[in-house]
């Protein structure tokens, strides 16, 4: 059996460390905590709420831009495939 190896990397979010154990790198795993920070400390700057309502805000815009991004994807991949088609219909048109 193939196992990953899983990797414990340390991100600090929020003034806080936190050790992820993933099967990601490194790299990436200390790219999504700076993501999660830099999110955080956006709704921490423009508003008063406390650390607790600042981090579901930063779940929920965070959430908002997975889905938009999901969305969008799906968009492309409809678009890519009527290209596709479209394409496939011209090669046999041209080729009686």
């Amino acid at each position: 059996m193939f196992y990953l190896e899983r990797k414990k990397t340390s991100v600090t979010v929020g003034g806080k460390s936190y050790t992820i154990v993933s099967e990601d790198s490194t790299e990436y795993v200390k790219r999504v905590g700076l993501y999660v920070d830099r999110k955080l400390q956006e709704i921490e700057q423009s508003t008063r709420l406390p650390s607790y309502a600042s981090a579901i805000l930063t779940a929920l815009n965070i959430a908002d831009d997975l889905l938009k991004a999901q969305d969008e994807n799906t968009q492309l991949r409809r678009n890519l495939m009527k290209l596709q088609k479209g394409g496939r219909a011209a090669e046999r048109s041209d080729n009686p």
